[in-house]
């Protein structure tokens, strides 16, 4: 402790109140324990205050504007005026929602809640500097502490965020303008969400990737389903080209690419975002102070316990390694608050789904079929479209398709892919036939509700045993 600081104490410290944060402190408070919380920036973290909540809240308005604009079909003709700035403070106004939701959470749970900043300053202390000039330290005693700190987006040189010019996706979902012209530095998830946003906006978007293709990660036809989309929306796609460079000019900037045989190639636009990922923020912790080393990559190795190598330190989310996911790490964050308290809890991986909220949407979940294969198994695929289903069709969204992977001698679900409307609500019952162990007989003797997209998820599984009813059978 240094002099003058105030010094507490307390069972369990969380550092960062993140959705694996807030929801290890809720839990720990619901268990007995005495928690405290202490959050550098906002309640909440990246995921509501500047990442899924805000991202998804402007997908659905622009959403309402495109669609509105694009029903001539259904004999509904509209031309919806967009005001940036009313849309930005709705926005605003589900996250302060929801941010102030979680602060009266753990409050309610007895959680005591610190500002400031806290790097380790021994085995069982931690010193937090509070912000702004006279703020002063405190150094707090802890029994066990969580690790939730989360992580920052990845910058590449030359490409500085400034706020202005080159912007990260935290602060393209604060824009209160439509920029005309954008520069996209990569074409994965993020980069891919936010472009189809301000296409739908109307701003000309040009998406540069360094790779040969879009959405790396996903499987080529599920990719390509959403690719094919972003280019009807005006999308212009430059692959096998890395930002090397841009500057200023009287009327925006311009981005200068380079592809591997050294051709450049110029954009100009109003503003850059670059969306190339994301790093884990241990850098700030003083973790020598403990003894923990994070891996190359920035991450802490943790076992299914999400204990550390230091046995009284647990690390939960984007910090604790891939897959960087808000569900992942609240699921992480109730595992340490319960093993803390001397519950036998622990992670079973099986079934983390992910969802991207792209125009169509991707969900996905378990074991490709490729993936299966390479686990041992001799897997069983059955597919319906969407282009079949009645319900989507009365939507007018009826791109992509519904894959289910399955162990051909047991039935087992092993995994699914969607790609397709409400692809992120509809894996949610694929997960939960892995988890509970389900087959594609289960799948196609649960009735579904008609007409509903869910129908699409029993008609693949019914395809992977031969009795499709709504499409041609393999």
């Amino acid at each position: 402790m240094v002099v003058g600081d105030i010094a507490t104490g307390t069972d369990v410290l969380v550092i960062g109140a993140g959705p694996g944060g807030y929801v290890a402190a809720i839990r720990a408070g619901q268990l007995g324990l005495d928690v405290t919380m202490v959050e550098k920036n906002a309640y909440g973290g990246t995921c509501l205050n500047y990442g899924c909540i805000p991202s998804k809240a402007l997908i659905s308005a622009t959403d309402v504007a495109h669609n509105a604009a694009n029903a001539e079909d259904m004999g509904i003709h509209a031309d919806p005026v967009v005001d940036m700035q009313g849309m930005v403070a709705w926005k605003d106004g589900v996250v302060n929602q929801l941010t102030g939701g979680v602060e009266k959470l753990m409050k309610a749970n007895g959680v005591n809640l610190m500002q400031g900043t806290a790097e380790f300053a021994g085995e069982n202390t931690v010193r937090v500097a509070h912000g702004g000039e006279g703020q002063g330290s405190e150094s707090i005693e802890f029994d066990s502490c969580i690790i939730a700190t989360g992580s920052r987006p990845f910058e590449i040189p030359g490409f500085e965020f400034d706020g202005e010019h080159v912007l990260s996706s935290r602060e393209a979902l604060a824009l209160d303008e439509i920029p005309e012209k954008l520069v996209v530095v990569g074409a994965g998830y993020i980069g891919m969400e936010l472009s189809t946003v301000f296409a739908k906006l109307g701003t000309d978007v040009t998406i540069v990737e360094m790779l040969d293709d879009a959405l790396p990660g996903y499987e080529s036809d599920v990719a390509r389903v959403v690719k094919k989309k972003a280019e009807a929306l005006g999308i212009e796609f430059h692959f096998g080209e890395a930002a090397k460079e841009w500057r200023k000019e009287a009327d925006g900037m311009t981005v200068v690419t380079e592809n591997e045989d050294g051709e450049t190639s110029e954009f100009n636009a109003d503003k850059t975002l670059v969306a190339v990922g994301r790093q884990p923020v241990s850098d700030t912790l003083n973790l020598e102070a403990v003894g923990l080393e994070p891996d190359e990559k920035g991450f802490l190795q943790t076992d299914d316990q999400c204990r550390t190598d230091v046995g009284h330190i647990y690390a939960i989310g984007d910090v604790a390694g891939e897959p960087m996911l808000a569900h992942k790490a609240s699921k992480e964050g109730h595992v340490a608050a319960e093993v803390i308290a001397g519950e036998p809890s622990a992670l079973d991986y099986q079934a983390i789904p992910a969802a991207v909220f792209t125009d169509p949407e991707i969900g996905t979940v378990g074991m490709t079929q490729a993936e299966a294969e390479e686990a041992g198994f001799e897997p069983v695929v059955g597919k319906f479209p969407f282009m079949a289903s009645g319900r989507a069709l009365s939507t007018g969204h009826s791109d992509g398709f519904v894959r289910v992977v399955a162990d051909e001698e047991s039935g087992f679900i092993l995994g699914g892919q969607i790609v397709g409307a409400e692809a992120s609500e509809l894996v949610a019952e694929l997960a939960l036939a892995i988890e509970m162990g389900a087959t594609l007989e289960d799948l196609t003797a649960t009735i579904h509700t008609h007409p509903t997209l869910a129908e699409a998820v029993m008609e693949a599984a019914a395809n992977a045993k031969g009795e499709a009813i709504h499409t041609l059978n393999r």
